[in-house]
């Protein structure tokens, strides 16, 4: 399980909303203990104003490294030091929150407005006893509306449709979990949210889950695991992914440059991860390719085996090129996630492009639902001025420059861009 620590942390900026007192910190603990929460202008320290005179450390969850052979891995990391609090334990969030995301993408008129109707499902491995629980306390802290199996916005199913016939639990697969409903729900929070569990984390069982989730009425599907790509993902192509008319997003990776499958599925927008950092342009924010080592960063690539889907005009590779557009995942700039099974229940803040493929879901809800017919990976392409052009960065090295560098347009590592609204995600 690899540690990291970068190299220039992103530990200043951002306004900070804790009280400057003690006494305010304890009030807010009191708040969310009691499980009033606080409205999202209360909220926590981001990880640019946290640990000011620390170095953010993170290091791989479990569910990224594979148990078994043929098994695919989540792309999640988590933050184990350098922000303040750090402690699992800690009674107040450190990362950025759903006012953070919906101002720095341009979606926080949407979020108020849109969504309703719309359901996102999350598709992981292994059950998260704790998930309902968990996502309503991040919910409730960020003043967000309950998601719950009672008033019918949650639902819960194994990867056959089952609400009692669940997978086996799994602590790693929960963080993972807990990642992806809170980033669904700081995007979208009116939408509703299913979560599909595969009973193992191979590309069968996963895909069965998709399946299952589409079959179930989703037109939003969030994958956030990957693995290495084979001859037989063309077949996984047609079986799992081909599904017109609904958005299927797929984290592109947090092993830097190199292609990894499901992202490279012609049919789905692979998302991939940038650090994301307040500035003093008028947008008020900046980004940058996420790469912290030569073995960590967002993933990118041209694809060995997926043919390239016709709204990819690029000529520096004859197949399919991740990523199509991204998010951010650095964990030096994380997101806050509430989670409590098998752990220290309490806030952590977590990186990887986890985290990017369900924010660029929850943006494809508020866009509305996909026309039948239709494939959304190809929106993007086709309003590229609705998105923010990430220009700087890399992930990597290789013989064409825009497969792992960033630039002015498409690359790799970004696709092109991140939203600037939802103008780019509808068709």
């Amino acid at each position: 399980m690899r540690t990291s620590t970068p190299t220039t942390p992103s530990v200043r900026g951002r306004r900070t909303r804790l009280g400057s007192t003690v006494a305010a910190v304890a009030a807010t603990a009191a708040l969310v203990l009691a499980g009033l929460g606080t409205s999202a202008a209360q909220a926590s320290t981001t990880p640019e104003t946290a640990g000011k005179t620390a170095k953010v450390t993170w290091t791989a969850t479990p569910c990224a490294t594979p148990k078994k052979k043929g098994e695919l891995a989540c792309d999640s990391v988590r933050v184990t030091g350098g922000v303040t609090p750090a402690a699992a334990d800690a009674s107040t969030p450190s990362g950025y929150g759903p006012s953070d995301l919906q101002d720095a993408y341009g979606l926080t008129s949407a979020a108020a407005s849109k969504g309703s109707g719309e359901t996102i499902a999350i598709v992981d491995a292994y059950d998260d006893p704790n998930a309902e629980a968990d996502l309503a306390t991040y919910r409730s802290y960020y003043g967000l509306a309950p998601c719950t199996t009672a008033n019918g916005c949650f639902k819960k199913v194994g990867q056959t449709g089952s609400t009692t016939s669940l997978p086996a639990a799994d602590s790693g697969w929960s963080q993972e979990i807990s990642l992806d409903l809170d980033m669904a729900s700081a995007t979208c929070p009116q939408c509703k949210i299913l979560l599909v569990e595969a009973k193992s984390p191979t590309m069968a069982n996963l895909g069965t889950a998709v399946n299952e989730a589409v079959s179930l009425g989703a037109k939003f599907v969030s994958n956030s695991y990957g693995g290495s790509e084979s001859s037989s993902d063309t077949s996984y192509d047609s079986s799992y992914f081909n599904h017109p008319g609904v958005a299927i997003t797929v984290s592109a990776g947090d092993s830097a440059y190199g292609a990894e499958y499901p992202a490279a599925s012609r049919y789905v927008t692979s998302v991939g991860g940038t650090k994301l950092a307040t500035s003093s342009t008028s947008r008020g924010w900046t980004e940058s390719v996420w790469k912290t080592s030569s073995t960590e960063g967002t993933g990118s690539g041209c694809s060995a085996y997926d043919a390239k889907p016709s709204w990819q005009t690029d000529t520096g590779c004859g197949k399919r090129v991740i990523a199509d557009v991204s998010a951010v995942a650095d964990p030096a700039t994380g997101v806050s996630v509430y989670d409590s099974y098998g752990v220290t229940a309490g806030w952590y803040t977590f990186g990887g492009t986890s985290a990017s493929a369900p924010i660029i879901a929850g943006v494809y809800a508020l866009a509305g639902t996909p026309s039948s017919g239709s494939y959304p990976a190809q929106f993007p392409y086709e309003n590229t001025s609705a998105l923010n052009d990430v220009t700087s960065g890399t992930n990597g090295t290789c013989s064409t420059s825009y497969f792992y560098t960033a630039g002015a347009g498409y690359d790799g590592p970004t696709g092109w861009g991140t939203p600037q609204g939802v103008s780019a995600f509808t068709g």
